[in-house]
């Protein structure tokens, strides 16, 4: 399945609403809000606006000073240091805002530029190190990102976002256990974090662990009951195990409120196909490819959707019938 990356924005809407998300490397990754570690609640983060204001610089010293956020008192007393002038905070505003943009435009790597000119007029922020991990992870850079998590992480380590970001790099190594290592310290820090336990399902998946799966991604949806892709992934994790009618139950209605959901709409064909509900299933095959092309390409599917084998093989039947 693919994690969730924490980014920019009302992630939680984001991620969460199937129509909003594009597909990065898998996992559902989270950037740091600005220059804060804000959580914007997935894959909608029920946590804050995203709005990148004037002067994020300047908000991070107050509500450190404040005690406002979870970093450690030498992380308050590195960034309380006087000497960053207005100028710099405005300099540093406007590369915040040039690295966020080309983000949004799917250029991560003039994002990452902006993020390491950031770096290196303020070292010692934890929120855009994590930033430029994001970028690199976007790229396929996963030993860079995970470097940059980790100095994060060294910066700020009861911050939750820098572990949740590395283990989604760890998964597109393969390296399941470390991830879910991540995520278990996420949720020891923050134990109703909806995307860490949509997270840790995937890597659980990858370890061909579909019971925790489930639960893990059960859990997820309940925590954030817009969280559209938790639903998404307990469906076919569903499906993996047997559960077939269940499993379309839950499809169903996710395109029911989400019409434009377009992998539950490849999944209801897939599943449609096999049991021989033909018309059904071209009917949401014309919806898949109307909405998301990417679904005709079962490698796509199989390892950067990352559905499960079963529900991989339906499909697969389905496409060399077309």
């Amino acid at each position: 399945m693919m994690p969730w990356i924490r980014t920019l924005g009302n992630l939680l809407q984001k991620c969460a609403h199937p129509t909003g998300w594009h597909y990065t490397n898998s996992p559902c990754l989270r950037r740091l809000k600005g220059f804060e570690f804000v959580r914007i609640a997935p894959a909608s983060r029920l946590w804050g606006t995203g709005v990148l204001a004037r002067g994020v610089l300047i908000l991070l010293l107050i509500v450190v000073s404040a005690g406002l956020i979870n970093v450690p008192s030498v992380m308050a007393q590195v960034q309380a240091t006087p000497s960053i002038t207005e100028s710099q905070l405005q300099e540093g505003d406007a590369l915040a805002e040039k690295a966020l943009n080309a983000t949004n435009a799917g250029d991560f790597a003039t994002a990452e530029q902006y993020w390491t000119q950031l770096i290196e007029r303020f070292p010692s922020n934890p929120a855009i190190w994590s930033n430029r991990g994001n970028s690199r992870v976007s790229q396929n850079k996963l030993e860079d990102a995970i470097a940059d998590y980790n100095k994060a992480m060294e910066l700020a380590p009861h911050a939750t976002d820098p572990y949740l970001n590395r283990g989604t790099a760890l998964e597109a190594l393969g390296r399941w256990d470390e991830a879910i290592a991540d995520y278990n310290r996420v949720l020891e820090l923050d134990p109703n974090d909806a995307m860490a336990y949509n997270n840790r399902g995937n890597a659980e998946a990858g370890l061909g662990k579909w019971s925790e799966a489930i639960a893990d991604y059960q859990h997820s949806a309940d925590l954030a009951p817009n969280f559209a892709f938790a639903r998404a992934n307990y469906a076919i994790a569903l499906y993996q195990t047997g559960n077939t009618e269940e499993a379309i139950r839950n499809m169903r209605n996710l395109v029911r409120k989400y019409p434009n959901f377009a992998d539950m709409r490849a999944a209801l064909t897939a599943a449609y196909w096999e049991q021989g509900k033909h018309g059904e299933a071209e009917s949401n095959w014309v919806a898949t490819v109307g909405l998301d092309r990417r679904y005709r390409d079962l490698n796509w599917v199989k390892n950067i959707r990352r559905w499960p084998p079963v529900m991989v093989a339906a499909l697969e039947k389905f496409l060399n019938l077309q």
